[in-house]
């Protein structure tokens, strides 16, 4: 489809914020403008970038009682050269609308969301800091704006992306918690939907697990509570015996991760044995008790690769030296390094702006 150029209105220089590069904070500092469209009478209209501002809603809007809310998570970067670029953002394209699909939602042309995307981003590259493990996080999402309370799928919607200059999500190494208890998806659920209600849910069980010191839970399967799945804000893969394992995605329970699926090319390029499958949490601990866990790590768009130093099976806890870790550290410095220019594209992730 061509490209579209959406609306754009500016704001007086006086009025627009400018990055202070020792003081924003991820998932807080907001950009000064966003992109906004609605769908009415069953097509996408009033696309327009504007100045970031609060929305206004009726109490009775459809998203605030049922839940239909999907978002996803992407990053632009600036290369040693100051090439903008945003990494594999027809992806999260694709994701987006599987999840609206799932939720009863319309699907968002590729003019809103992708040409939208690299208008805005274009407008606000000054936002994009360069600091190592810093980037332009972009937040495209769709909610219910129907004032209609009654549960069918609502006729009224509003998409938007806002951005927001992203340091490193996690300085420290985490420590996580096996989750036995409670469920974060079941086969025929929602799990591989990037909406709202699988994170909601999740918030209680990760409150206990951080009263227990640790940062995150890593979800089991909801039928036996044998195979591990994800982590809250990433997937997971380990290394046992020089084999890369990850869990696979067939259950339809665990998020079909971006940075997950370019982890798993790069591995193989870099020579490892990258298996998809079910892994159970006996064969993890056996592996432990035997010295063959190497490593455990996780991979998302806003952790990238995030070092973990502490797994816990209830009182049984594996510890890692991560001054010994080799594929996690390996993988992290591959993928910046073509984030930001330093190694060939070879796979042409990388969306230029």
């Amino acid at each position: 489809m061509s490209s579209k150029n959406i609306p754009f209105i500016e704001m007086p220089v006086e009025q627009l914020r400018h990055l202070d590069s020792n003081n924003f904070y991820f998932g807080k500092s907001v950009t000064n403008y966003m992109l906004e469209a609605d769908f009415i009478n069953g097509e996408w209209t009033n696309a327009v970038i504007k100045k970031y501002e609060p929305l206004q809603l009726e109490p009775s809007t459809a998203v605030l009682h049922y839940g239909q809310s999907i978002f996803e998570g992407i990053k632009a970067y600036k290369s040693a050269t100051d090439q903008v670029v945003i990494f594999r953002p027809q992806e999260n394209y694709k994701r987006f609308n599987t999840s609206a699909e799932r939720m009863q939602m319309p699907t968002v042309p590729e003019w809103l969301f992708m040409d939208g995307m690299k208008q805005l981003v274009k407008i606000e590259q000054d936002w994009i800091p360069k600091g190592e493990d810093h980037s332009l996080y972009i937040r495209p999402f769709m909610i219910a704006t129907d004032p209609f309370i009654g549960v069918r799928p609502s006729s009224l919607y509003k998409f938007m992306i806002i951005l927001g200059p992203a340091g490193p999500y996690n300085t420290e190494p985490m420590k996580i918690l096996i989750e036995k208890n409670y469920t974060r998806a079941t086969p025929g659920g929602v799990g591989f939907a990037k909406n709202g209600g699988n994170y909601g849910a999740s918030l209680y069980p990760v409150v206990l697990a951080q009263k227990k010191g640790y940062d995150q839970v890593l979800w089991t399967d909801a039928l036996e509570h044998k195979y591990v799945e994800e982590v809250g804000m990433m997937n997971v893969m380990f290394v046992i015996d020089g084999k890369v394992i990850t869990p696979s995605l067939e259950r339809g329970t665990v998020l079909k991760g971006v940075t997950r699926d370019s982890a798993i090319v790069l591995l193989r390029d870099m020579g490892y044995n990258v298996e998809e499958r079910n892994l159970s949490i006996e064969e993890i601990v056996t592996a432990h008790k035997s010295g063959k866990l190497e490593e455990v790590f996780g991979v998302g768009t806003a952790a990238v690769v995030s070092f973990v130093a502490k797994l816990a099976d209830g009182d049984y806890v594996m510890d890692f030296d991560l001054s010994k870790s080799e594929v996690a550290p390996k993988l992290k410095k591959k993928l910046n390094d073509i984030r930001v220019g330093l190694e060939a594209d070879e796979h042409g992730w990388l969306v230029k702006i």
